[in-house]
């Protein structure tokens, strides 16, 4: 009988709904929480002992799981904890750093297959650290550079053959007076190089333009590769085709070897099991290594392109080969 899986997701995670359901439809008992339900509908009772490591249970009013018993974690942007009403701001931070160290210090401490540990889907979400991670497993990186000097960005722009591109370092979502903007990549123009005023206020990561021939999503589930061709067919699309969804198409494609090699590499040396990855294919054929999102989104992939991506899922964290 397969253990029961742990899924740690957003209650409103629809892409995660398809995982829940795969798991199900093969009769895994599965155990699905937010964080957001703790404490005040999820609980927990967690001992160890020097004869046994972590033991307990997590319950809901209708649910619960023996933390032994679990076999595997899917872990998906959770939310934030919840707390009872009529707490001060700093009793509420202080019962979030409690929760954090306790639910989260327990569950990450489970010995079983995780897609992914938090603790390195943190590291991983650091771009520099990807970079050079990809370089050092053979991958093809742009020439990039994370500064807030100016003149520094100039002497760059100066030593590059063809333009370059600025773009976020982290997230490029923001929330601003109560909506969702996202900070898309920009090619830069001599006249954004004559004026960089603003650029000393944080770091920015400046990269190289490579020219396009399409980009590539890939999917990395394990020793599994789901790799879908993105043409754009917009200006906008084609700086980055995540500001024009409408414009683009489509098709699976085939990985070179030697990208599938440095790819392996890279999600081993992060100590990965999933990561969405953005790639370049040049005109001349030639892939080139962008960023790989831990958490990144692959249900609108699976949708369009129909590879099996949730079945990937679920088979890796029942350790299905």
């Amino acid at each position: 009988m397969s253990l029961p899986v742990l899924v740690i997701a957003a209650n409103d995670d629809w892409p995660t709904d398809r995982v829940v359901t795969e798991l199900t439809d093969r009769r895994v008992e599965v155990f699905r929480m937010d964080t957001a339900d703790f404490p005040q509908q999820l609980s927990l009772t967690g001992r160890i002992d020097r004869g046994h490591g972590w033991a307990g249970e997590l319950a809901t009013a209708h649910r619960t799981v023996e933390l032994s018993r679990v076999g595997g974690v899917y872990y998906r942007a959770p939310g934030a904890f919840q707390f009872p009403g009529g707490m001060t701001a700093p009793e509420e931070r202080f019962a979030a750093a409690q929760a954090r160290s306790g639910l989260g210090g327990v569950l990450s401490a489970l010995d079983c297959r995780w897609v992914n540990h938090p603790t390195f889907m943190a590291r991983a979400e650091y771009k520099p650290v990807q970079l050079d991670a990809a370089r050092a497993c053979g991958l093809r990186i742009p020439p990039t550079l994370i500064t807030n000097r100016p003149e520094a960005v100039r002497q760059f722009a100066a030593e590059l053959p063809g333009p370059l591109i600025c773009k976020p370092v982290s997230s490029p979502v923001l929330i601003e007076d109560g909506q969702l903007k996202t900070v898309y990549t920009r090619r830069l123009t001599p006249e954004d190089l004559a004026d960089l005023r603003g650029i000393e206020t944080t770091a920015h990561l400046f990269q190289a333009w490579l020219d396009k021939s399409h980009e590539v999503r890939l999917t990395v589930v394990g020793r599994r590769m789901f790799a879908a061709e993105i043409h754009a067919d917009s200006e906008a699309a084609h700086e980055d085709w995540r500001s024009d969804y409408g414009s683009l198409a489509y098709t699976t494609t085939t990985v070179p070897p030697d990208v599938v090699a440095g790819m392996r590499g890279l999600m081993d040396r992060l100590h990965l099991r999933y990561g969405a990855a953005d790639l370049v294919v040049d005109p001349s054929g030639r892939w080139w290594f962008l960023e790989v999102n831990p958490c990144g989104q692959w249900d609108w992939i699976q949708g369009a392109t129909g590879q099996p991506i949730a079945a990937a899922i679920a088979d890796e964290l029942q350790g299905v080969t």
